[in-house]
């Protein structure tokens, strides 16, 4: 039996998760054998599913999307460090109800790709997502050396906004160390930097941004990709295009103008993980995450798992909090049955504050249907 969940968001972490799972199915089965192995998509909770799975926690100040210093954390193992950008310039790190569309930077962020080139690593696998940003990865690049700079030689204004005055841009100061590094782009959104499937127009409203805001952010990045093109290239309108230039705010272009190689964020974590060896001794997989729906089939958590069990011929069962997909939609996906938190407690409200112990009888139905 393996556990390879994500968190549930706002209720539980994946760790816990895992432990309120482990606990449930040992009330059905007290000597069932049991591994978890907490999983992430590079989002928030990439950091803690690495120190789960044995990874050093490094911890280091930065500043945050508005520029106030917060501590951020990353993951380290050998050379391989694991980063993730909501750490430091994540919609977390914003006041409650408070959203800066036009000037949350991701400086921070490029801050917490230097510490762990300061610790040595050479692989860094960088999680994006869950950010209060909208820059194209601006802030990050200026935080590795790049200079960006208004018609008067001063540096723009940080946020998205601020590229509407950009007017030149100086990538020689990157640090050089970033050469020798394999910079992975773990993302579990594939969308383009500008355009109708771009961060602004399909982002910008979750972190703030209104309809006026959204087109001033999809004309600045436009534009600050075309000052880039005389910088590096007919390849940044490349990079532009690119899956996964639009993740995070855009953060995604900044790291493929970085060198950085785009790959599904579930993947690259199961291998960072050890899914594989872990699969190895299991014969049922219980998945899960917050909200099992139509997003869940498009690259999350819960989807990545299923089709790497599946693909090795295990079993897979998933939980969640509440379950918008019908069962040919789960099988199609892996997933032979779902468990909702809302079978047992139809009250969503009460699911959220009580989730652990809800999600501890539901993890004993699991074990009746299947161990008993």
């Amino acid at each position: 039996m393996l556990i390879a969940a994500d968190k549930f968001k706002g209720s539980l972490t994946a760790v816990e998760v895992a432990e309120r799972v482990t606990a449930g199915l040992r009330r059905a089965a007290p000597g069932v054998e049991i591994a978890s192995l907490p999983v992430a998509d590079g989002g928030d909770g990439t950091v803690a599913a690495a120190v789960a799975a044995g990874f050093e926690r490094r911890e280091t100040r930065v500043a945050g999307p508005l520029g106030h210093e917060v501590t951020a954390a990353f993951a380290l193992r050998g050379d391989t460090a694991v980063v993730e950008m909501a750490e430091a310039s994540g919609l977390q790190r914003l006041p409650a109800g408070v959203f800066a569309p036009l000037a949350a930077s991701t400086y921070g962020s490029g801050e917490l790709l230097r510490a762990a080139l300061d610790a040595g690593a050479r692989t860094i696998v960088f999680g994006v997502g869950g950010s209060a940003t909208t820059d194209g990865g601006a802030g990050m690049l200026s935080a590795l050396g790049a200079r960006f700079l208004d018609a008067d030689g001063e540096p723009v204004p940080p946020g998205g906004g601020g590229l509407e005055g950009l007017v030149t841009a100086d990538l020689s100061g990157l640090d050089s160390r970033l050469a020798d590094v394999d910079l992975v782009l773990a993302s579990d959104v594939d969308n383009p930097l500008t355009g109708p499937t771009g961060a602004p127009a399909v982002y910008g409203p979750q972190k703030g941004a209104s309809p006026d805001d959204v087109a001033a952010l999809d004309e600045s990045l436009a534009h600050y990709a075309k000052v880039l093109e005389t910088a590096i290239g007919a390849k940044a309108a490349q990079y532009a295009a690119a899956p996964g230039a639009g993740a995070a705010g855009g953060i995604g272009y900044g790291a493929l103008v970085l060198g950085a190689r785009f790959r599904p964020g579930i993947e690259v974590m199961l291998d960072v993980l050890g899914f594989a060896p872990a699969l190895e001794r299991a014969t049922l997989v219980i998945t899960g995450e917050g909200s099992l729906d139509e997003q869940t089939l498009h690259g999350k958590a819960p989807a990545g798992v299923a089709a790497a069990a599946r693909a090795r011929g295990r079993e897979v069962v998933a939980v969640c909090g509440r379950l918008s997909l019908r069962p040919e939609a789960l099988g199609r996906a892996g997933i032979r049955r779902a468990y909702p938190l809302t079978e047992i407690e139809p009250d969503i409200a009460k699911c959220i504050a009580d989730a652990g112990p809800i999600l501890e009888r539901v993890a004993e139905n699991i074990g009746r249907d299947f161990l008993v």
